[in-house]
């Protein structure tokens, strides 16, 4: 008899747990892991990436529609998945304006970004709505080791007063459990990757946990045996699957280990003071260290669902990497100087060339009969548009992944004046076997994206 795989195998060792990748010994179960999506090759997996403080618009619009679009100068770095991706133009998040609120616009922005609903300012109370990604981890989490899965570069507190009277929790959570419950992200690649990887339960796994601390031991030190029985039995393209997934697990550890070993004085003096363990020096590098383990956990159908704040909402970090010293927020109150929009753009091409680092990933692993992008559903962008005028409308929003062969990519669509965000996220989750009537304020579908 052939050797069949569960979908849900994984690689054990002591106080180690590792899931797999989609092999080809799978396919029965791969089959039946994506009937509910109307998938007989692979599950959908979603993701909601954030990014604060607007765009700069005119280097983010491409001039014309349809698929002759060229990338602006901010999107430019997604040339390499320009065929895997729609920019979509006009959409609104009307609940994330002040409708008689008053000021407050950057914590509405991110409560509003994956809700469509209006956070309620008052003293002590938080409530902004479930949010879709929960939605749709409810819907088709149960399945796997994790329903969803929650990342961020920074840290913050679910409570206080953040941004004119509103709860922290609105500025540093997109995730909504439901409407008074903010999903907390974890921001320390350490602890994801521990999450991910170390075994959570028994006295070995504790022991194994600090075994792997004291002599950088890595994980797959712990399944290696495990690993190479199955590497016997399966046939040459998924030996060669197993081990190209197990390099990239452990090319993940060595860069954790470097980001912790380099740290110099006054870095150990500030994780003395609760830095978490493991957090790279730059942006980008804690960028693409989190995306790669995001990558890893859908590879492995860990999880279907995650949710990516690239920084907090009204978030003031500066970019010295690319050599901006000043605030981002600072910046993008730049009331036309052309000086602060140069810098301005260059953030937000920043940001987009980690997400093409990202995409480039997902494209780069074989699913089915195409990549793990293909199976992919992938919202990026801002709840406001321009950070100097905080306005909702038109945000920059794009969309990438098949959909399992069922959305239409390669595009930029324009969108009638104030079509809720909402109306995207319907159409995800029609498309994702996830229906419901109307989510947020959606007041219908976006028919364009199949056709």
């Amino acid at each position: 008899m052939s050797l069949q795989l569960s979908r849900r195998h994984f690689l054990r060792g002591l106080g180690a747990t590792i899931a797999l990748p989609m092999l080809d010994v799978m396919a029965p179960a791969r089959a039946v892991a994506g009937a509910a999506s109307g998938s007989a090759s692979a599950p959908l997996r979603m993701a909601f990436m954030f990014v604060p403080n607007g765009m700069h618009m005119p280097d983010w619009t491409p001039t014309v529609t349809g698929s002759a679009f060229d990338l602006p100068y901010i999107l430019e770095p997604l040339a390499p998945v320009k065929r895997d991706l729609m920019v979509l133009s006009g959409l609104t998040h009307d609940k994330g304006r002040n409708n008689d609120d008053g000021a407050g616009d950057h914590a509405r922005s991110a409560g509003v970004f994956l809700t469509g609903s209006q956070p309620l300012k008052t003293e002590g109370k938080i409530r902004a709505g479930g949010s879709i990604d929960q939605f749709a981890a409810s819907q088709l989490g149960g399945d796997t080791r994790f329903p969803s899965l929650e990342l961020g570069t920074e840290g913050g507190r679910p409570y206080g007063k953040c941004d004119s009277g509103y709860s922290c929790a609105y500025s540093n959570s997109i995730s909504w459990r439901d409407p008074s419950t903010p999903m907390m992200k974890m921001t320390d690649p350490r602890e994801v990757f521990e999450r991910l990887f170390g075994d959570i339960v028994g006295k070995d796994a504790k022991r194994a946990t600090s075994e792997r601390s004291a002599y950088r031991k890595s994980v797959l030190d712990y399944v290696l045996d495990d690993a190479k029985r199955l590497e016997n039995k399966v046939g040459s393209s998924d030996r060669q699957k197993l081990d190209e997934y197990l390099t990239s697990v452990r090319e993940i550890e060595k860069r954790l280990e470097n980001s912790e070993n380099s740290e110099g004085e006054f870095e150990k003096a500030i994780s003395a003071f609760g830095r978490p363990d493991g957090t790279p020096d730059t942006a980008e590098e804690h960028l693409r260290l989190l995306g790669d383990m995001m990558v890893l956990a859908f590879q492995t159908d860990t999880t279907r669902v995650s949710s990516f704040m690239f920084a907090n909402a009204g978030s003031n970090r500066a970019y010295r990497e690319i050599g901006i010293n000043d605030g981002h927020h600072s910046l993008s109150h730049h009331q036309n100087d052309r000086r602060k929009l140069d810098k301005i753009r260059e953030i937000n091409r920043h940001h987009v060339q980690q997400l093409s680092y990202i995409l480039q990933r997902l494209k780069s692993i074989p699913e089915g009969d195409g990549s793990l992008l293909d199976n992919c559903m992938i919202v990026y962008g801002s709840g406001i548009c321009d950070g100097n005028r905080h306005n909702n409308e038109n945000l920059p929003i794009l969309f990438a992944g098949g959909g399992g062969g069922r959305i239409k990519t390669g595009r930029h669509l324009e969108f009638r004046e104030e079509t809720p965000v909402c109306n995207l996220f319907n159409s995800m989750l029609d498309t994702a076997g996830a229906k419901v009537d109307l989510f947020g304020d959606s007041t219908g579908r976006l028919s364009q994206l199949t056709t």
